[in-house]
């Protein structure tokens, strides 16, 4: 639906501002020899007006599915050249009907009919216009949308590095190991600090390579592996193709703490994660598939983490972009795709 008649008070005010121009009409046709008064004169033209202000509404609905274009210019002109000599002939013949119904002598047609196509054009040029004006807007719209969501995924992640239950985890593993293997544990230090510092300085970031994001990943699986041990296991396949492509920063780590906290550690035997990343024809391809109990119920928190992640690549990406997660013979596997762009 057109804006305009969407809206009550859209329609008033455009109704309204067809006031001066019925004016104008009227004083443009009486001054150049009309057999009626000028009060006749806008009398009759008053309801051929309030007629062709809704047909001046009907480019909109053209722009919408044909916009400007070089290689369509000349079928667009074709086209509004006849929907003006039509939006004419509307008004002369909406016109010349009031003059009848009312008895008053009907306004010369050669003029209206040249100031009824010269009506419709500006028309068509003020509606592309318009649509050009929100398209711009949408196009901000989405990028600020875009801004905010990374932001988010940026303080998401953040606070899941802080989180006192993965903290004390792994502050417990360190406790363990300082009493068993004090080399061990000065390396899950090390580990742990690597961690938090790399993921704080790649969350300023709004792109970063692949290499940089499995590097991440892997540095936070370092740190799980030492409190699971022998129960996680972790399997990587990355095409080397795929190490300069741009994603989006920490776009894997929401999926792959998900493998971890709703995967491996409901399985009192463990079990394996898997990431391969491979360049397709659209761009690259990125798999994930992790061990887990089917019978375990799912938690709030991992669905969110996924449609975050969908909702990350749907705004930045749109079409281009594909996920997929669901279970896949026995295991929980998500597939990623999207353009392969450069840092």
């Amino acid at each position: 639906m057109h804006p305009i008649l969407a809206s009550r008070r859209r329609l008033l005010l455009y109704l309204l501002a067809w006031i001066p121009i019925l004016a104008l009409l009227s004083v443009v046709v009486w001054a150049s020899g009309a057999a009626a008064s000028l009060i006749d004169t806008a009398a009759v033209l008053a309801p051929a007006c309030g007629i062709y202000a809704f047909a001046c509404l009907s480019p909109w609905y053209i722009a919408r599915v044909r916009p400007l274009r070089l290689s369509d210019l000349t079928g667009l002109v074709t086209t509004y050249a006849g929907a003006s000599l039509a939006g004419g002939l509307l008004l002369v013949g909406s016109a010349r009907l009031g003059a009848a119904a009312m008895d008053k002598p009907a306004p010369p047609w050669p003029l209206l009919f040249g100031m009824g196509a010269l009506l419709y054009l500006l028309s068509v040029g003020s509606h592309y216009t318009a649509v050009a004006v929100a398209a711009a807007h949408d196009a901000e719209r989405r990028a600020a949308e875009a801004r905010t969501l990374v932001r988010e995924a940026e303080l998401h992640v953040l606070r899941m590095q802080l989180n006192p239950h993965f903290l004390f985890n792994s502050l417990h593993s360190i406790s363990a190991l300082a009493t068993l293997d004090g080399a061990r544990a000065r390396e899950m230090c090390l580990r742990l600090a690597d961690f938090l510092r790399s993921s704080m300085g790649l969350g300023n970031r709004e792109s970063i390579s692949l290499r940089d994001e499995l590097a991440l990943v892997r540095s936070y699986l370092d740190v799980e592996q030492v409190q699971f041990g022998e129960r996680l296991r972790v399997e990587s396949e990355i095409d080397p193709d795929c190490d300069g492509c741009a994603v989006p920063a920490l776009l894997l780590q929401p999926l792959v703490e998900n493998a971890v906290k709703h995967g491996i550690a409901g399985m009192v035997e463990g079990g394996s994660i898997r990431l391969a990343a491979h360049r397709v024809a659209a761009g690259v391809s990125i798999t994930l598939e992790n061990a887990f109990d089917s019978e375990t119920p799912a938690r709030g928190s991992m669905g969110l983490g996924l449609a975050h992640v969908r909702r990350r690549l749907q705004v930045r990406y749109g079409a281009e972009a594909a996920f997929d997660a669901g279970p896949h013979g026995g295991l929980y596997r998500v597939v990623l795709r999207f353009p392969c762009e450069s840092v």
